[in-house]
């Protein structure tokens, strides 16, 4: 076991214990994260559905479907990025999450950002992309990568639609495709290493 992956499991511990999170009581599992934690890649959702809920693992529905099936077309194995959410039990018939109960579990989420340290966080959906870019409308930055400063490092957001939205809208699911595809073209030509700098840092290869 890796010492990231250890210090990731007595963080999921801390969760576990922490009775003061807003969604604890009406949520059946904790859904942490899922993944490699030595990941330069990282997926960052809203928070838990109904089969996400019942198996204590982010995007295991319907969603979760649509982005092993992205991930597949840009030939990225699961195991090998890292995908957690913002908020970490699910909220109450899969309502929006409010800024509280982001707030409360943000401090966490930090810890587990820390940990990883990825080059690349592709945020899915309009709220795990305002941690990064507050302000802004997904229907103008989807696909487009941002160079970003977080607590003494610097890494690449790429904000994309949320795989739930792509399956509720024809349209936004085709855009959705468009964005994967180019996603490995616009980390290689937005490169941002540790302090700034330009490197080349995936270390898996997207075509």
């Amino acid at each position: 076991m890796s010492s990231k992956q250890k210090k990731l499991d007595f963080l999921k511990a801390q969760m576990e214990k922490d009775t003061s999170l807003p969604l604890r009581k009406g949520a059946k599992e904790l859904v942490f994260g899922v993944g490699n934690p030595d990941a330069d890649m990282l997926f960052m959702g809203e928070g838990p559905g109904y089969w996400e809920d019942q198996k204590g693992e982010p995007f295991v529905g319907n969603a979760g479907k649509f982005l092993d099936q992205l991930l597949h077309l840009i030939k990225v194995d699961r195991s090998d990025v890292y995908i957690t959410n913002v908020v970490h039990h699910r909220p109450p018939n899969n309502r929006d999450p409010e800024p509280n109960e982001i707030e409360a579990y943000g401090k966490y989420l930090d810890k587990m950002i820390d940990i990883i340290n990825p080059k690349v966080i592709i945020t899915l959906g309009r709220f795990s992309m305002a941690k990064f870019l507050p302000g802004v409308y997904i229907s103008s930055v989807h696909g487009k990568p941002h160079k970003v400063s977080w607590k003494e490092k610097s890494f690449l957001v790429v904000p994309m639609y949320h795989p739930a939205a792509g399956l509720r809208n024809g349209g936004i699911k085709a855009q959705t495709v468009r964005d994967f595809v180019m996603l490995s073209k616009r980390v290689e030509e937005n490169p941002v290493g540790k302090n700034g700098k330009k490197e080349e840092f995936l270390q898996m290869k997207l075509v």
